[in-house]
């Protein structure tokens, strides 16, 4: 699963699922669209259902795109992730976040039940990969990092498992994007 914004979805959001597929061995991909992100302000924000769109329209085959937060009620990830493992106890989930989200994630609610709730899988997006690797949740959790060479098996290891991946780097940001259509940053 990657959560967030997707304001706008795009080709860095393709780039990272195709990764993750193919290092974890996953199935599928969700893309959970967020209503609206506790983080970030809600001015520039398109609305969840375009937001939706637009991500549908670019998302490859195996990657599905779902507003489940906003069906669920739910505002928080570690609210919506265990909601998800209540609905579908049989489904191995990963969480899959940017390099970037783990060094704020300390900023996220209730964020050390997050690892305890599934694993996850961290991707580097330049410039955050060695200093999010220094910050406070990696550090926190750093005896339970795993190799990459033990990706295929991350879907079925026990929380609290991670391993943080270092992959060519995709320069599509959706700040940039916004920017560049002469929207607020």
């Amino acid at each position: 699963m990657l959560g967030g914004s997707f304001n706008p979805a795009h080709a860095g959001h393709v780039h990272l699922s195709a990764h993750a597929k193919r290092l974890l061995g996953l199935d599928r991909v969700w893309w959970l669209v967020s209503p609206q992100n506790p983080l970030k302000p809600a001015k520039g924000m398109a609305s969840l259902a375009r937001r939706v769109t637009e991500a549908q329209r670019i998302a490859p085959s195996f990657v599905t795109v779902s507003d489940i937060e906003a069906r669920l009620g739910t505002r928080y990830t570690v609210d919506t992730l265990a909601a998800l493992k209540r609905a579908y106890p049989a489904v191995d989930f990963v969480w899959i976040m940017g390099a970037d989200n783990l060094l704020q994630l300390p900023r996220w609610r209730d964020w050390p039940r997050i690892f305890a709730l599934v694993p996850i899988a961290v991707f580097d997006r330049d410039p955050y990969l060695f200093p999010a690797l220094a910050g406070a949740a990696a550090k926190r959790f750093a005896r339970h990092r795993h190799d990459p060479i033990e990706a295929r098996k991350l879907a079925r290891m026990r929380p609290p498992a991670w391993i943080a991946f270092r992959t060519p780097l995709h320069p599509a940001s959706a700040t940039a994007l916004r920017q560049k259509q002469g929207g607020p940053k």
